[in-house]
């Protein structure tokens, strides 16, 4: 199962979209402290819907706290100066994709801990700074998730099949 790590999220309501994203597509959230938000914001709530229930969600202290829980194989840091494209890997289903604070991205001592496989960019335009923190999380879980052949998914609402 893909999981999910945001170091020092600052913002609720990309928190809140991304509890929601986690428990349609099957990932679990892990959120390393400091959190720039109560799990009991009105906009992290308002934002993940009813979806809180139905999300494994997990708060660490530190990120060595989340390495030591998550025992991580691979982990891919996304951040505008990655390497290598989010669709040039191969996904296992173990992964951890990290991603940073949405005012600075992930610092370089974290870019450089040992545990990144590698750093990872999502495509934009020239002179963009970034993209939104949920929406890049969204972007990469589909592509991971796509390439397990959406194993889970309902593919047709009429049909109700499923993977």
């Amino acid at each position: 199962m893909l999981r999910i790590v945001f170091h020092s999220p600052e913002i609720p309501g990309n928190t809140g979209n991304t509890i929601r994203l986690a428990a349609v597509a099957g990932a679990r959230l892990h959120l390393v402290e400091p959190l720039g938000f109560s799990l009991d914001d009105s906009k992290l709530r308002r934002a993940g819907l009813d979806y809180h229930d139905l999300t494994v969600l997990t708060v660490h202290p530190s990120l060595a706290a989340a390495w030591e829980s998550l025992e991580p194989e691979r982990v891919f840091a996304f951040t505008s100066d990655g390497e290598v494209t989010y669709t040039d890997i191969q996904y296992r289903a173990s992964d951890i994709l990290l991603f940073g604070p949405e005012s600075m991205g992930l610092d370089e001592d974290v870019k450089n801990d040992p545990h990144v496989s590698a750093r990872v960019r999502v495509p934009m335009l020239e002179s963009r700074r970034s993209l939104n923190l949920a929406n890049t999380a969204s972007i990469a879980l589909y592509e991971a998730w796509r390439q397990h052949g959406f194993n889970g998914a309902v593919l047709s609402k009429h049909q109700g099949e499923q993977r």
